[in-house]
């Protein structure tokens, strides 16, 4: 059982063993193929910044999943930096904010008929609104004692707390008066006609008493104004306008005026009142917008818009935090064109045909755009405010600030959503996570063919109702209508009274019809689809391994660190049980005395025979000095070695991983494996003893002349024996004890 005398680093080293002082990287003479200095430390830091899985070509699945698990990290890092800032921008009170001036504005009763805004459908009604909920909210100069509050007649606040900037604009839109064709018969009759909005039949001259903004035609470039999506028709910035005051009185007086001259006359289509409040307790404006459309029908047809938008964006402490944030979102951004672009030129045209890196980029994009805005708000604001500041007068033009920090709230949005989606990308590597892109992608071609079916009838149901009920019911007042309608019928979500109102006989027939046919039929056929799929591919994950084990990842090194602290524990037990054996004045130690120590701290025989083998060089069962100094030598190298890697003071002995008891740093989850197989491997020779011990008995009756013949059989059914149980790893050195045995047994027969 002797095993090979170990000389220093030849004996406890080798290359082929993964942890040794190559894999540690502490022999030179191994490490040639690295680049030197402190230039090639850095350029593979740079490079290992940038490596994607996607860009790591190789089989060892530990690199995969460091890289992997590293990229997950980075992109963690990255959402929440995401989350900061759009949680930042927004907050609960925006909400209470357009809450408290939309019901300032739309549900304040007129004086004479108690209706409101959300009410009107006459001309009338809009002046009922202007001349009383409009300019009771605009100006709030009276407490609600009836005493003033002190403010200047440049300083108007609603609410008390909400700032006006500069004053309200109002401005319409007409049509020419020829702007339809008449019938024939009617030609004699109707001399005069307005047609529905367009651009192109606007009418630009002037009218009434033709003095003043009020009465004349405004270009859009020159009220430096955009077009407007109203409920019936997209109107554009142009037209002809008036600015109201600061003054109660005064705006008063403009409005009375403007209704003695009929401002608002059959060719009207859109009147548009527009102003901006600011309330700097919450640093938050609020960009108003109420539309009054007049159709061609007659009428009137209100609506309103409130935009409620953090424009001042670096006021309190957490909006410096916030700051800092975008200073690191930025970066982030940055890091990752970088990386897009490292992947592009390495996979060529097959990067494009991945969907997660087209996410990628369409992430970068959106990001890149909300830096460029939030740059180009910040200058705005200022210059702005700056202006209005100076003359407080003026009307305040934030239209197009309000409608362009709405759309960067909508892209942020848009951001976080696909930032959250791209997760996937990165935890696809477990098995459960793949099963919903799994299903959608192997059903993709029956739900395609199941899609073509299903709109054919959905459409079909979408025209009929349109035709039967579009000019009674406002659910099929349009197609687009009737489509959303049946979409929300599928739900739940559906008024059939009213269809049934429209047409008693074809109304029921058509919900019926519609509810069998899409509801119990093709709903459930999509759904079948999907369910079948899903089993499939749960069954099909169920029997296959993860693609990158994870949790063994972690697992493994979990059990490498308490392997380490076994593998110390049990250094410092066989270094005590040598000083307890320390006892003989000339310094040798024998085997037996180790054996007797090393089996109180649970050793087994083998452990302690292949540990005592490696330094008795001469096989005398006993050590002596130079065999003793060694053997601590070696205890202490791998005791300061183990502590060296678990973080630990050391002796300050420079330490040679791996001790020649533990077999040169032998993971801790194998060396568990092999002590239970050699367990099992010694309970089975145990029966192989009692068996030999049997057979010594028969020799009794046997020549003696034939001693060797006698050794060669006991031994070699021994071993036959011991074949049939024994593990092979583990095979030779208990050879080697079984011919002992074998040998001691045969010595005691003789």
């Amino acid at each position: 059982m002797a095993g090979r005398p170990s000389s220093g680093k030849e004996a406890l080293w080798s290359k082929d063993d993964p942890n040794s002082m190559e894999a540690y990287g502490d022999d030179p003479d191994v490490r040639q193929d690295e680049p030197k200095g402190c230039w090639g430390s850095f350029t593979n830091c740079i490079g290992g910044m940038w490596t994607t899985r996607q860009m790591t070509h190789t089989t060892d699945r530990e690199i995969v999943v460091r890289t992997t698990l590293r990229e997950l990290v980075v992109y963690l890092v990255f959402l929440i930096i995401l989350c900061i800032l759009t949680f930042g921008m927004t907050s609960p009170t925006m909400y209470y904010y357009t809450k408290v001036l939309s019901e300032l504005f739309l549900d304040t009763p007129y004086p004479d008929t108690r209706n409101t805004f959300r009410g009107s459908t006459q001309v009338m009604d809009f002046w009922r609104f202007v001349e009383g909920p409009m300019v009771d909210g605009l100006y709030w100069d009276a407490w609600y004692d009836h005493a003033r509050t002190s403010v200047n007649k440049h300083e108007q606040n609603i609410l008390y707390e909400n700032r006006m900037l500069g004053v309200p604009r109002m401005r319409q839109l007409r049509v020419r008066d020829d702007s339809c064709n008449v019938h024939e018969t009617f030609a004699g009759a109707i001399n005069k006609c307005y047609s529905v909005y367009s651009e192109s039949i606007e009418d630009k001259t002037s009218f009434g008493p033709r003095n003043g903004t009020a009465w004349n035609y405004y270009s859009q470039s020159e009220l430096k104004s955009q077009s407007v999506w109203g409920m019936i028709s997209t109107y554009s910035g142009a037209g002809s306008y008036v600015d109201l005051s600061h003054s109660r009185n005064a705006t008063i007086e403009i409005l009375s005026s403007l209704r003695r001259n009929l401002w608002i006359g059959r060719g009207t289509r859109a009147v548009f009142i527009d102003f901006t409040v600011y309330n700097a307790n919450i640093n938050l404006f609020c960009v108003i917008r109420l539309i009054f459309e007049f159709p061609a029908t007659g009428g009137m047809i209100p609506s309103s818009s409130f935009r409620t938008v953090k424009l001042l964006r670096y006021v309190t402490p957490f909006d410096y935090f916030v700051m800092a944030c975008e200073w690191i979102f930025a970066f982030f951004v940055l890091y990752y064109i970088v990386e897009e672009v490292l992947e592009v030129r390495k996979m060529k045209c097959a990067y494009f045909k991945s969907v997660w890196n087209i996410l990628d980029i369409l992430v970068i994009g959106i990001a890149t755009l909300c830096i460029a805005f939030s740059v180009y708000r910040t200058n705005s604001v200022d210059d702005k405010l700056e202006s209005l500041l100076k003359d407080g007068v003026q009307y305040a033009n934030f239209e197009q600030l309000g409608f362009y920090q709405t759309q960067f709230n909508s892209a942020v949005a848009m951001c976080v959503f696909f930032a959250w989606i791209k997760l996937f990308k990165y935890i696809s590597f477990n098995k459960t996570m793949t099963q919903l892109s799994s299903t959608l992608s192997r059903c993709a071609k029956d739900v395609m063919g199941f899609a073509i079916m299903f709109f054919i009838v959905f459409f079909a149901f979408a025209q009929l109702g349109y035709l039967l009920f579009g000019t009674q019911v406002r659910d099929f007042s349009s197609f687009g209508n009737a489509t959303f309608t049946l979409l929300r019928t599928i739900l739940g979500d559906f008024n059939f009274h009213e269809i049934e109102a429209a047409n008693r006989v074809l109304g029921p027939i058509f919900f019926l019809a519609y509810v069998f046919f899409v509801f119990f039929v093709l709903m459930n056929m999509f759904l079948a689809i999907i369910n079948d799929t899903y089993s499939e591919v749960k069954n099909e994950i169920s029997a296959q391994k993860n693609e990158f084990e994870i949790a063994d990842y972690f697992k493994r090194g979990y059990n490498n660190m308490m392997g380490k602290l076994g593998r110390r524990d049990k250094v410092i037990d066989i270094q005590n049980a040598l000083k307890l054996a320390e006892a003989d004045k000339d310094g040798e130690i024998s085997f037996d005395e180790i054996r007797k120590n090393l089996k109180k701290c649970n050793f087994s025989d083998i452990e302690i025979e292949m540990f005592f083998s490696r330094y008795d060089r001469d096989g005398s069962r006993t050590l002596g000095g130079d065999e003793h100094q060694r053997m601590m030598a070696d205890l202490e190298d791998e005791k300061n070695h183990l502590d060296s890697q678990l973080g630990r003071p050391s002796s300050g002995r420079r330490s040679r991983p791996g001790s020649a008891f533990v077999g040169g740093g032998v993971p801790h989850e194998e060396f568990m494996s092999l002590k239970n197989r050699v367990d099992r491997m010694e309970h089975s020779i145990g029966s192989i003893v009692s068996k030999i011990d049997a057979v010594l008995i028969k020799l009794e009756g046997m020549e003696k002349g034939k001693p060797s013949q006698r050794k060669d059989s006991v031994a070699s059914r021994a071993l036959s024996k011991m074949d049939d149980v024994a593990p092979s790893p583990v095979r030779e050195p208990k050879k080697d004890a079984v011919d002992k045995l074998v040998q001691e047994e045969l010595d005691n027969f003789d």
